[in-house]
């Protein structure tokens, strides 16, 4: 979650709901901003020359029966206008297909599927982003809530996400909410996140 200014846009009284495949194109600009670089880097692998790299996260954020999914994603509204986004469901056990595409997967992808076998039956929020005219407004704050109540909904007792250890803003922002620092994994620099030292996974328990 990236830190900004204060808004000028006047503080609107969010609404929220389960986001429809309809909405697909929302959900994957928003991942692109919570994931920092990182989606970007991996749709452009996909893409077909010529390609726009949003297209090919749109249509992956249409499938039915993966983690990235519209079906997990719930978006905030203020007004009419998307502003913010909470993708988040319960981590099940790594199959052993997943154990074993381990090796193959990028490097810079690594330590984060290491970090999420670490928390399976957790509920893990994948990302968590707002667009920059509606930060500072309590937006992520409320999508916290709503993953804490989606958590229970699921049977979970612990929230989890992950951050990297130089984005201190968001750091703050978390601890505020009560989550600590669980584990953490040094990360492979590169061009396509401004980052160079560590993975942070961080969690709390549910209705703490």
């Amino acid at each position: 979650m990236q830190a900004d200014s204060p808004s000028s846009v006047p503080i609107c009284d969010a609404r929220f709901h389960a986001a429809r495949k309809s909405e697909a194109r929302a959900v994957a600009e928003l991942i692109e901003i919570a994931g920092e670089g990182i989606p970007r880097f991996l749709w452009s692998q996909q893409a077909e020359a010529g390609e726009d790299p949003l297209d090919v996260g749109t249509a992956r954020a249409q499938r039915e029966d993966a983690n990235f999914s519209y079906r997990n994603a719930v978006l905030a509204f203020c007004d009419d206008a998307v502003a913010g986004m909470l993708l988040a469901y319960r981590l099940p056990p790594p199959s052993a297909e997943d154990l074993a595409a381990l090796s193959a997967l990028p490097p810079l992808l690594r330590p984060l599927v290491e970090l999420e076998a670490e928390v399976t039956g957790s509920f893990y929020i994948n990302a968590l982003a707002v667009h920059t005219p509606y930060r500072n407004q309590g937006l992520g704050s409320d999508l916290l809530m709503v993953a804490e109540a989606r958590a229970r909904d699921a049977g979970c007792a612990e929230l989890s996400l992950q951050v990297f250890a130089e984005n201190e803003a968001a750091q703050r922002f978390y601890r505020r909410h009560g989550y600590r620092v669980a584990a953490r994994r040094p990360i492979v620099p590169h061009v396509c996140y401004p980052y160079s030292t560590e993975v942070l996974l961080m969690t709390r328990p549910v209705g703490a």
